[in-house]
């Protein structure tokens, strides 16, 4: 089971000095992957509460925010050579997907096939609003965008006519290392998610699940493809992130279940609680090798 770390960069904590240290030292403890999520935008207000919370709000600093996914791994590539990059998860259906396509694209160009690319509706009906679509569709927005986003990927040339995207001839490279495109690893636990993993993923993500909740979810998850007349794929990544109080011996039932990547949560970015919880992270990547 690969080890890698979820980590919401926020300013002002996360400095470019922070966030090149954390890289290097990431890559040197043999962390396989570095994952963020993704908020372009935050209100005072919310029609719906952050579900990853008890009282429904990001734990922000004052006066910071969180740092944007596709500048932040840029940077991280730069000062790293192995570590997989993941976003966790962007939220496509509030997304350009042209300029999507673009940025992962991109990304995968310049860290040499090393981007995950993890895709989510969203919860925040303010953040989907203020970017210009509707709430009560992005279901089905998020289905034709990441289509235009594959055939972009994969076909030298694009004509394409859907709801909400239309154009003829369009050109879009480089096209990614990783073939046949950047992997789609599909996040959340509604149906729709999980016949939305089956339809265009190469894996699925759940966040803050012990092993029991997880076992509930890729039951689900099995129940998708075998609506579909399919069995889940050798190879179709199983990544989850546990619980902040994740007991070390909890490891044993995440492998059990055969989870392929367990992304520990890295928690607060303060010097001094990353110089705590890097150390604690560490020892689980050894009983993990």
């Amino acid at each position: 089971m690969k080890i890698g770390v979820f980590a919401t960069f926020m300013s002002p904590q996360a400095t470019p000095a922070m966030i090149r240290d954390f890289g290097k030292r990431a890559e040197g403890m043999g962390l396989e992957s570095i994952w963020m999520g993704e908020h372009v935008a935050l209100f005072d207000r919310n029609t719906y509460g952050y579900p990853g919370s008890k009282d429904g709000r990001i734990p922000v600093p004052d006066g910071g925010g969180m740092l944007d996914v596709t500048a932040t791994f840029g940077y991280l590539a730069a000062v790293t050579s192995k570590l997989r990059f993941g976003t966790g998860v962007a939220l496509v259906p509030q997304r350009n997907p042209i300029y999507t396509a673009k940025e992962m694209a991109t990304l995968d160009w310049l860290t040499d096939g090393r981007i995950d690319f993890g895709i989510g509706v969203g919860w925040n009906k303010e953040e989907v609003e203020a970017c210009g679509y509707r709430w009560e569709d992005r279901g089905a927005r998020c289905d034709e965008f990441l289509t235009v986003m594959r055939r972009l990927w994969t076909e030298p040339v694009v004509d394409f006519k859907g709801k909400w995207v239309q154009f003829e001839t369009l050109r879009l490279d480089p096209k990614p290392i990783q073939k046949p495109h950047i992997p789609i690893i599909v996040g959340g636990y509604a149906d729709a998610a999980f016949r939305r993993a089956v339809r265009f993923g190469a894996g699925w993500y759940g966040f803050n699940l012990d092993p029991a909740r997880a076992k509930g979810m890729l039951e689900k998850l099995d129940a998708a493809f075998a609506k579909e007349g399919k069995t889940r794929p050798k190879g179709f990544e199983i990544i989850i992130t546990p619980p902040m109080s994740m007991a070390s011996d909890a490891m044993q039932g995440y492998a059990e279940l055969g989870v392929d990547r367990l992304l520990l949560n890295l928690g607060s970015q303060k010097p001094d609680r990353v110089d705590v919880r890097l150390p604690e992270i560490a020892s689980l990547v050894k009983k993990a090798a």
